[in-house]
């Protein structure tokens, strides 16, 4: 069932309620709400589980789009030693790219796999043409008025910063105005506003899903910020249709975690926990895909 199909099955039960609701009836998945339950369940047994083979609507496994930060004429963050951000977050998204393809579960891409400047919105139409199931962009930001803040954390689009700091971050991240999503094409505006909406709620929803899975993940591999699940406007993160997080793998600024982040088997380490979070979400979308 494509995404536009199940949503629109949601809107008729949801959004139109009493003058569709029959059709609604037929329409939804019966064990939709068993699935549901069921994936809970597969969270609370354990971080990390060997997942079943995942697949997307038409047969292929689904696509993960690595989204590196910066490149170019973009150095992002510069550390206390002179190292540049984005560096670090093509040496690190090379490293969970080549961990992805591993055992050939997903086809894996990225928006830059060179020092190359893209712009924030060409990053977002990247994953969208190809299709992506989920979109992670890698960071690792600076604070330069507290070289003592250091950790990792993963955020999530909100048009609302879940605090100061994470206004500030995003802030730094993001260089051009917002990307706006396409109307959809055929329908009528007030069912095409009803039905993006919808989406968009169901995006966040799994994009949350997948950043808890990504801090329980690399908790047991690097320091984290109090609170590292957090939520911002960043650019790359306005998709839609595809679940997306940015991991801010640490802090530039502060001496320690840009010692660790130069390190490869630090990077590893980093990369491997974030893979494991990637087949913890496709493990427990397999449930309601089965549904």
């Amino acid at each position: 069932m494509s995404p536009q199909s199940f949503l629109a099955r949601r809107l008729l039960l949801t959004r139109i309620g009493t003058c569709l609701g029959v059709f609604g009836t037929f329409l939804l998945p019966g064990s939709f709400g068993e699935a549901q339950a069921a994936s809970r369940r597969s969270w609370h047994r354990g971080l990390w589980q060997p997942p079943p083979f995942p697949r997307s609507q038409d047969g292929q496994p689904p696509l993960v789009m690595i989204d590196p930060g910066h490149g170019g004429r973009d150095p992002g963050a510069i550390g206390v030693s002179g190292t540049y951000e984005k560096n670090i977050a093509l040496a690190a998204a090379h490293d969970l790219y080549h961990l992805l393809q591993t055992g050939r579960r997903y086809r894996v891409a990225m928006t830059r796999h060179t020092d190359v400047f893209i712009p924030l919105e060409q990053r977002v139409e990247l994953a969208q043409r190809h299709g992506a199931a989920l979109f992670v962009s890698m960071h690792a930001d600076a604070l330069v008025h507290d070289p003592h803040v250091r950790g990792a954390s993963v955020y999530t689009f909100a048009s609302h910063a879940s605090d100061p700091q994470s206004a500030v971050i995003a802030e730094s991240e993001n260089s051009s105005d917002r990307y706006v999503h396409r109307s959809y094409q055929g329908l009528p505006p007030q069912v095409a506003r009803i039905l993006a909406s919808l989406m968009r709620r169901e995006t966040r929803a799994l994009s949350g899903t997948l950043a808890e899975r990504m801090v329980g993940s690399l908790t047991h591999v690097t320091p984290m910020l109090v609170n590292p699940e957090r939520h911002a406007g960043f650019v790359v993160l306005q998709s839609a249709r595809i679940p997306s997080v940015l991991v801010e793998m640490g802090f530039m600024s502060s001496p320690l975690d840009e010692a660790a982040l130069r390190r490869p088997g630090h990077r590893q380490a980093v990369a491997t926990a974030m893979r494991q979070a990637v087949d913890g979400y496709f493990a427990s979308r397999s449930h309601l895909m089965a549904g």
